[in-house]
């Protein structure tokens, strides 16, 4: 589910890593963002919002929404839009459905 081709724009991926959400294998690129990573692997839920428990993705891609705050190697609140991956890394869906602080 990745862009493989594009008539303007240039993929200089780097090679593959291999990082764990919710403990499963995915595979990304480096210099790729965890939330572009678990787009193109069939990820579309990144997290719920707090009111309402509403399904939000992938939306901004610039940090600035939370529609994609994320627990990243035990820490919570991390933009996965703009966090690239990393190998070994562990990512997990929000846990709580408290108020959100960001760091």
């Amino acid at each position: 589910m990745r862009i493989e081709k594009h008539p303007i724009l240039d993929f200089d991926r780097g090679p593959k890593v291999t990082f764990y959400f919710e403990g499963r294998p995915v595979e990304g690129f480096t210099g790729e963002t965890i939330a572009a990573a678990l787009h193109a692997a069939g990820v579309k839920v990144l997290r719920h919002s707090v009111k309402l428990n509403r399904p939000r993705g992938f939306f901004c891609a610039i940090g600035k929404c939370s529609s994609c705050l994320m627990e990243v190697d035990g820490i919570p609140n991390v933009f996965s839009c703009i966090t690239p991956v990393k190998e070994g890394m562990q990512v997990r869906h929000q846990q709580g459905r408290g108020r959100i602080t960001l760091n």
